[in-house]
């Protein structure tokens, strides 16, 4: 299981998770739901307490990861598999373009 801290601006905003099955969850945090219920990451993900769940990385994180030569570059630095999503998602977007980061839960390497 990996996880990820995905934040909105400057506030956590929930959990994302890679399940040891191969599936995906994000969840608002408890405290962002309460404090910021307007201020969702995307649009087909609005803020609820209820957890997202998917097959495939949601295609809002997918579009976080770098493309093209960029991509080239991660993969190789860090040694990710390209289609390692959830790897390339965790080691490269702590700082992305954008309001939304997602930075490893203590302990994950984002590998």
């Amino acid at each position: 299981m990996r996880q990820g801290e995905v934040f909105y601006k400057d506030y956590l905003a929930g959990i994302l998770t890679e399940t040891d099955e191969g599936e995906y969850v994000f969840q608002y945090h408890n405290d962002y739901v309460n404090d910021h219920p307007n201020d969702f990451i995307t649009f087909t993900m609005p803020v609820t307490n209820k957890p997202y769940t998917e097959k495939r990385l949601f295609p809002f994180f997918e579009g976080l990861i770098p493309e093209g030569w960029l991509l080239d570059i991660a993969s190789e630095n860090w040694r990710i598999n390209k289609n390692d999503r959830m790897g390339l998602l965790l080691a490269c977007c702590k700082n992305c373009i954008g309001a939304v980061s997602v930075e490893p839960t203590e302990g994950e390497d984002g590998k």
